[in-house]
């Protein structure tokens, strides 16, 4: 027979279907997956239970139900200042992991390169080089994590279409300083370039560290797709509901990809998120 997808055939399995396993088979206590060992909020899970039984179960707006894009968009001018639209600034996905593959879709085509910061989400590799762009990596080292500056700039080149910024950052914890930012800001101005930030641990911050989303900096807001959880925020990482909120045209964009990923998100759990 003709070989199969033989990108997909070299992508090994998650490292985090690997580590669960290992930490059943040795009754470990598993640090290395993003879940925690609560059941999240008895409010919203009731309420899910509730919306479940309402007779409200049938295909929901492809871009998410409005009471949950309201509440996206709520969340973003309260903890950020952001001012997002909440009908054409928001797209409700089926988890962070599509909502990161919907925004690369979205912006990348072939022949592009993506800028990845080391260590990173297993899933970022993978998508980049399925949709035919080339990945740029930037490590950061232990122990203090700091961003190479000149590593950085050197990884752009006229093909950069985009950085993919991850802060709060999995799996070092680092958040992403002001100077930081403001040097990334500046590298993407400089070079024409997108952001697609990762921020599903945003409310997992602890003093003295305090979370800047990229997308409020000067000029970032028309350039960046910012990606959050109600999985990671609420504690109930097996809902699988994530939300992108960005400018309309490029929001419009990850929507089609999402159209094609998987169409829309349950129902009952975007009604209990949007609480």
């Amino acid at each position: 027979m003709k070989p199969a997808n033989t990108l997909l055939e070299q992508t090994g399995t998650t490292i985090f279907t690997v580590m669960s396993a290992l930490s059943l088979q040795h009754g470990a206590i598993n640090l290395g997956q993003g879940f925690p060992d609560t059941e999240g909020p008895a409010d919203i899970v009731q309420a899910a239970a509730d919306a479940l039984l309402d007779h409200r179960n049938q295909y929901p707006p492809l871009t998410g139900l409005p009471e949950l894009k309201a509440a996206v968009a709520t969340a973003n001018q309260r903890f950020y200042g952001l001012p997002i639209d909440p009908a054409a600034g928001v797209c409700v996905t089926s988890g962070a992991t599509e909502a990161i593959t919907a925004c690369l879709m979205a912006l990348l085509n072939p022949g592009d390169e993506a800028i990845l910061i080391e260590p990173l989400y297993d899933t970022y590799l993978p998508v980049v080089k399925m949709l035919g762009a080339t990945a740029r990596l930037v490590r950061l080292e232990p122990p203090g994590w700091e961003l190479p500056r000149a590593a950085l700039a050197a990884a752009f080149s006229p093909k950069t279409k985009l950085l993919l910024l991850n802060s709060p950052m999995n799996p070092t914890g680092k958040v992403f300083t002001p100077d930081e930012l403001d040097f990334i800001a500046g590298l993407l101005t400089q070079h024409d370039s997108y952001a697609v930030c990762d921020e599903v641990y945003e409310h997992l911050v602890f003093p003295p560290a305090r979370h800047i989303p990229l997308m409020t900096l000067p000029g970032m807001a028309a350039r960046t797709l910012r990606i959050g959880s109600a999985g990671k925020t609420f504690s109930l990482t097996g809902w699988k509901v994530g939300y992108i909120s960005g400018p309309d045209n490029l929001i419009s964009l990850a929507a089609k990809a999402h159209q094609n990923l998987t169409f829309t998100t349950a129902p009952n759990l975007q009604r209990a998120v949007a609480l």
